[in-house]
Formats: structure tokens, sequence, C-alpha cells
């Protein structure tokens, strides 16, 4: 009988492409292939080393003269909601959440296309289509669900409201990509799915919920700086955020290791015959 050992990941480096958080700079990321027989141990892994998931792919920022993206996680056990965010809680109570295996649905499309439309109209996934929609939510080699939060409607029915792609990590919840019906801005529904994956992650038991990337100055990612026992991977380790705005975002050109070293100071899993 014959017996294969499984290939360890290769990495790769993306071409530079203008970055979508901070203006006047360019994006690289190091990315690595998330398939077969191990990809959920490689996922778990290389998730506590700051990368995250994209269908069949796991990506972690590379850029050549700027590290400001820094990879975001809650640690429940150290959560206390804000005033603010306890509102929030009270203001989505009438909210039904339905956790579901990942399958698009025409209910998802509408809803993420009303979304880009209006909020994100210029980014990265403005042009997706169905088929492209639908790959990003089934196309997933690991555990993951669809969370889906809808509203009652006056003839009984039930209206979609918010949509988040979660994955199930050995150690949290990564929420993947989230998106809301934007006519209900005032109802804060982003921050709502994050406070009711805290909530996901205390009833599992699951000490962590991963957020993707926090960037300083970066408008669009300001909202998760404000939340209680936030954590950033910073120097190859977690450590708490402290205070949000002494993280400098200057560029400097030996802020970032070489290719060889990042690659060389990931660890991988064990994956090998048990």
């Amino acid at each position: 009988m014959r017996h294969s050992l499984p290939l360890a990941p290769q990495f790769y480096v993306t071409a530079p492409q203008p970055c979508p958080y901070l203006p006047d700079r360019m994006e690289r990321k190091l990315f690595t292939a998330l398939q077969g027989d191990f990809a959920d141990k490689l996922n778990d892994s290389l998730s506590k080393q700051g990368f995250r998931r994209s269908q069949n792919v796991l990506y972690r920022p590379s850029c050549a003269d700027c590290c400001a993206c820094l990879s975001a996680r809650i640690k429940v056990s150290e959560f206390t909601p804000r005033r603010s965010q306890r509102r929030t809680i009270k203001r989505n109570e009438h909210l039904q959440r339905q956790a579901s295996s990942p399958w698009a649905t025409e209910a998802q499309f509408d809803l993420f296309r009303r979304y880009l439309d209006q909020r994100h109209a210029d980014g990265g996934m403005a042009d997706m289509d169905i088929f492209e929609f639908a790959a990003m939510i089934e196309e997933t080699p690991v555990r993951s669900r669809v969370v889906e939060y809808t509203a009652p409607e006056e003839d009984g029915s039930r209206s979609l409201q918010a949509v988040c792609l979660t994955d199930v990590l050995e150690d949290g919840l990564s929420m993947v990509y989230s998106f809301y019906e934007p006519e209900c801005e005032k109802d804060s529904l982003g921050t709502y799915m994050v406070l009711d994956h805290i909530a996901l992650a205390q009833e599992a038991g699951l000490p962590y919920v991963y957020l993707g990337y926090w960037v300083p100055g970066s408008p669009k990612m300001g909202y998760k700086s404000r939340f209680a026992g936030l954590e950033v991977f910073r120097a190859g380790q977690w450590q708490p955020l402290g205070d949000p705005d002494s993280y400098n975002t200057e560029k400097h050109p030996m802020s970032v290791d070489p290719i060889a070293e990042q690659v060389a100071n990931i660890t991988l899993p064990d994956i090998g015959p048990s």
C-alpha cells in the first residue's frame, strides 16, 4: 500500500494594489491555499497568527513599508458592554437569530447588494454578481455557519436584516464577513452582530471573537476599538489594544520584516499521522 505525506502549505505574495483603508498607500498580502483534510487545523493555527480566511485562502497583510493593519479579536472574559452597546442590544431585541450551514440565498444577495450600493459602492466587492456571492458564502473548506438576523413584519412574515458568515475555530468565532440593511443605520446592526457573537461565544465556552483587521487612522475600522477586551496581533503576539490613539500609522521602510523571515516565523500545525 502506498502512503503519501501531506505537503506543507506554500506561501505566496500578491502584487501591490491600492490600499482600501489608508490613502496613498499600496497593499500586499501573504497568502496560502486552504484545502484538504487538514484545512480546519491550518485555519485554527494561522488565525491565531493574524491570518484571515477568504473562501479557500488564508491571508495576512504584508505591505512593503507599512504595518498599520493589525488583526483584532475580543477576549470574551474581559468584555463588558458600554452603555451605548447596551442600548444597541435593547434596540435590536426584536431580531431573531438563526445559524445554518453556509448556503447562499436570493434574499441574502439582495440585502448584500443594497448594503454595498449604499455603503461600499467604490469598494472591491462593488461588482460582485450572484455567482461570486454564492462562492463567497459556500466555498468554505472549514467549519462555517451563516448567521441570519430577521425582524417580524406586520403580515406575520420575517424580513432579513443582517447576515454574518462565521467560522467556528477551536478557540473562538471568526466573523469572516457581515452585511446588513443600510436603511437601519440608527440601529447599529454591525455593532449588534459583534455583540451577539460575543454572546454566542460565551454560550459555547469559546474565549475569543475574531473581528478581522483594525486599522488605526481608518474611519471604516474605528468601531472595533470601542469593544472592551480587544487584543491586536502585533510583533508576533497578541496584546491588549491599550490606547487606540497611541498607534502610529506613519510609513517606515524598516517597519516590515522581509517575506522570507515572515514565512520562517509562521508556526504550522502538526498534520502528520496521529
